[in-house]
């Protein structure tokens, strides 16, 4: 492998910074998740550095860098940038080719993107600065239940009973939340009634029209997110592996046409 050469991709989000790892055939081969934290310096190198690790290859085998997301220019070893819009929907075109709506949900925004038939972006639209339908959301009515966002998932699939929410704002909303709960209701129909409140936020967003595809890093823990948005615009949804990666990734196809 020490002959071989590879590039990489890197997601400098708002919570999480990406990094992906890719082989000659576009492979994944190394990746690594690290919460993008106070010092985001530091953050990218140590997500970058468990990428290499993982991947298993020389640090110099890496011959091409490409960043994207908000934190994009702070990559000081990239070679190229490009937007997260226009990584996420290379990403997600590569696994499904064809034309298609993107929804990525992340820690603190959400994106829908447009990608036509030949993989362009059409246009996107993005979640007003506030974070009711985005992982933060999600985050802040686990800590309020005191449970784990692992929990979350696994407790609105025991749901039997339909329980919306009449607050979209984070504060109101996990204060309705456990003040229902006291009431009477049941904490597994009120956690799912989060993420029907984090479905429908999406749907406000745009017109969700043939095939949808959802990326990010909500969508990779909470697979019950996928199954709720497709009962309420009745058409399926369709999540690519590593949901979460498919910025890091797009930057590493871009990366990969750069090399060569």
């Amino acid at each position: 492998m020490a002959n071989k050469e590879y590039v990489a991709g890197i997601d400098v989000g708002t919570a999480y910074i990406k990094v992906v790892i890719i082989d000659e055939k576009k492979e994944i081969i190394g990746f690594s998740t690290v919460k993008s934290g106070a010092n985001l310096q530091n953050s990218i190198t140590t997500s970058f550095d468990e990428a290499v690790a993982d991947a298993g290859v020389p640090r110099d085998a890496i011959k091409h860098v490409t960043a994207t997301g908000f934190g994009r220019r702070n990559v000081s070893f990239a070679h190229k940038v490009k937007t997260e819009i226009s990584a996420h929907a290379k990403g997600a075109y590569y696994y499904v080719p064809k034309k298609i709506t993107v929804v990525d949900i992340g820690g603190q925004d959400t994106k829908i993107i447009k990608i036509d038939a030949k993989g362009k972006a059409l246009g996107f639209k993005m979640n007003r600065k506030c974070a009711a339908g985005t992982g933060t959301f999600l985050e802040e009515i686990a800590f309020k239940l005191n449970i784990s966002m692992d929990e979350m998932n696994l407790l609105a699939a025991k749901s039997t009973k339909e329980v919306a929410l009449s607050s979209f704002c984070t504060v109101f909303a996990s204060t309705e939340i456990l003040s229902r709960i006291k009431g009477g209701e049941k904490i597994e129909d009120m956690v799912k009634s989060t993420f029907e409140s984090v479905a429908r936020r999406v749907i406000e967003m745009d017109t969700l029209a043939g095939t949808v595809v959802m990326t990010g890093g909500v969508i990779a823990y909470n697979t019950i997110l996928s199954k709720i948005l497709s009962r309420f615009i009745e058409n399926e949804i369709l999540t690519p592996p590593h949901p979460q990666l498919i910025g890091a990734f797009g930057a590493a196809l871009f990366a990969k046409e750069a090399k060569n």
